[in-house]
């Protein structure tokens, strides 16, 4: 399989507590620990912040190109992700609940949208069977 892009991002440092950086120095950021998880909770992001900023665009970015192809506006969309981290025993987990605002579109049209969007977002595929993903139409 050809990849059309490939991203290239690195951590050095703790962890959870050091630090990522993109290869193009595009993304470079301090981690940290959130205070729920019994970090500092201080000023830096985490890796769930930035999972859910990508799950965010990418499912944004799916569901416009369906309501492209529906000839539907989604001029006005909007999707929130948030990520949630469990601990299950030794094991830790990931659950997401996207959340789409499809402003000035019927229940069943957004609900269309939403669903084709889930089917064709690579976040959705790659999660698909090994975390929960709640999609939810605002």
């Amino acid at each position: 399989m050809n990849a059309l892009y490939t991203a290239k991002a690195t951590s050095t440092g703790v962890g959870r507590l050091g630090h990522v950086a993109s290869s193009d120095g595009v993304l470079e950021h301090d981690l940290s620990i959130p205070k729920e998880m019994g970090g500092p909770g201080d000023a830096h992001t985490n890796p769930e912040q930035l999972f859910a900023a990508g799950y965010a665009a990418c499912f944004h970015s799916a569901l416009q190109g369906v309501a492209r192809r529906e000839k539907v506006s989604a001029r006005d969309s909007s999707v929130a992700a948030e990520v949630g981290i469990f601990k299950e025993g030794e094991v830790y987990g990931l659950t997401v609940e996207l959340v789409v605002s499809l402003p000035g579109l019927d229940e069943e049209t957004s609900r269309k949208l939403v669903d084709a969007a889930h089917q064709v977002c690579p976040y959705s595929n790659a999660t698909r069977g090994n975390i929960v993903v709640n999609v939810r139409v605002a």
